[in-house]
């Protein structure tokens, strides 16, 4: 009833603000001049025109006002509800990686995977859960009944999708997400048995692996950018035109290991063991392979012009005339075997994918 009052009392004032103001109005802008009754009426007839325009105007802005405020309440509203919905999507897909079923922890981590892919605050949350998952899952040395044990020939491994399906998946979600901005710089894989892993494509720079075991992982064009390989087992490992610039691998085992066309640009492979490697063609400039041992290695078509070989053994190393070597460096006197190039490379569609190639047994010294 108040409210009809009031709103009764209001239109009463507007109505006689609306009648007796544009007189005044007028009268006080004539100040006493003589005009005509017409002339007057048409004064009187503006300002009430321009009263109700100004009045328009307040009553637009205030619904425009009134609008907006209604759309930030239903925008926090629905964001409120998007926040609840995937608090409990990602707790339901946490608890997922707890089941004892393959294919409900397989769901889970595709669930965190997508919850990632829509929300960047919660995508280093993901990267964490999908590292723990690995560490725990595949630590190294393997230990528990299921896992082949670590002196197993590479041969009789069987790929990591085929052996721990869920943890390729984990590992496949890994080195997508981190194609994203990321806040936390390091990415902890160390200490993991990732055999036979398929890594090709995935981004995986700024990884710690160090200690990991990647013995005949298929890393093809993948990005490893700035990571941490010291100690890494990746003996027979395919990593044909990956990125492996600025990479610390120090100590890290290369035996028999595909470097094709590889991005070793400033890394660190100083006392790596890369006998019989093959790195036809990578680019090695600025790399540093202090006493690494490049014995029976692959070097044709390679750039070494800024290379830092001291102390390296290069007994047997091939190399062509397309090599190039630091300057001063005597490479004859090193033992390195000039010969033929190979030419081109094939492309990568006609080979076999790495994880499924038979390791050919090393000719080197254990």
């Amino acid at each position: 009833m108040a409210a009809v009052v009031g709103g009764a009392i209001g239109l009463a004032v507007l109505g006689t603000a609306f009648v007796v103001l544009p007189g005044l109005v007028v009268g006080h802008d004539l100040a006493g001049a003589s005009v005509s009754a017409q002339d007057r009426l048409t004064a009187v007839g503006e300002v009430r025109k321009t009263m109700l325009q100004a009045l328009a105007g307040v009553v637009l802005f205030f619904g425009a006002y009134a609008t907006w405020r209604q759309l930030r309440v239903s925008q926090d509203s629905l964001r409120a509800a998007q926040e609840s919905n995937l608090t409990d999507r990602f707790s339901r897909a946490v608890d997922q990686l707890g089941s004892d079923k393959l294919d409900v922890r397989i769901g889970g981590l595709h669930a965190l995977w997508r919850i990632a892919e829509h929300s960047a605050r919660d995508r280093e949350a993901v990267i964490s859960i999908q590292a723990a998952f690995l560490r725990t899952h595949l630590p190294w040395p393997p230990i528990g009944a299921g896992a082949p044990a670590a002196d197993v020939d590479i041969n009789d491994v069987a790929p990591l999708e085929t052996r721990v399906a869920d943890a390729q998946v984990a590992l496949t979600g890994l080195g997508v997400l981190c194609q994203h901005h990321r806040e936390q710089r390091w990415v902890n894989l160390s200490d993991t048995d990732l055999r036979r892993a398929d890594c090709d494509g995935l981004w995986l720079p700024e990884v710690n692996l160090d200690r990991a075991c990647m013995e005949a992982a298929g890393l093809f064009h993948a990005n490893l950018t700035q990571s941490s390989l010291v100690s890494t087992n990746l003996r027979h490992a395919d990593l044909k035109t990956a990125v492996l610039r600025r990479a610390r691998c120090v100590g890290a085992d290369l035996r028999g290991a595909r470097l094709v066309e590889t991005d070793l640009r400033d890394a660190d492979l100083s006392e790596a063991d890369l006998r019989e490697a093959n790195l036809r063609k990578a680019d090695a400039a600025g790399a540093v392979f202090r006493r690494a041992d490049l014995r029976l290695a692959d070097l044709r078509g390679a750039d070494l012009g800024t290379a830092t070989l001291t102390e390296a053994r290069l007994d047997g190393a091939l190399a062509s005339d397309l090599t190039r070597w630091p300057v001063g460096f005597d490479h004859l006197g090193a033992g390195v075997v000039v010969t033929d190039d190979p030419g081109p490379e094939p492309p990568p569609l006609l080979q076999p994918p790495g994880i499924t190639t038979k390791a050919p047994k090393l000719r080197s010294i254990p």
